[in-house]
């Protein structure tokens, strides 16, 4: 068996309430591994290109404000 097979058993395994608090916990998790991944793309220039031309389409007005 899998080590996420073996996870999945012990998940079906669990309460109403314990499958709540994985959940809670899963999603800040998973939050941090793509904020984490985010940093390492901005930091390696990844976004760059991105950045350029949302300031070049709103220096020529092509933007709405919020």
């Amino acid at each position: 068996m899998s080590k996420v097979e073996s996870i999945e058993q012990q998940i079906k395994a669990l309460s109403a309430e314990e499958v709540a608090q994985l959940r809670a916990w899963f999603l800040e998790f998973d939050w941090t591994l793509w904020d984490r991944q985010l940093e390492r793309d901005v930091a390696a220039g990844k976004l760059d290109v991105l950045a350029e031309k949302a300031l070049r389409d709103h220096a020529a007005g092509k933007t709405t404000p919020l």
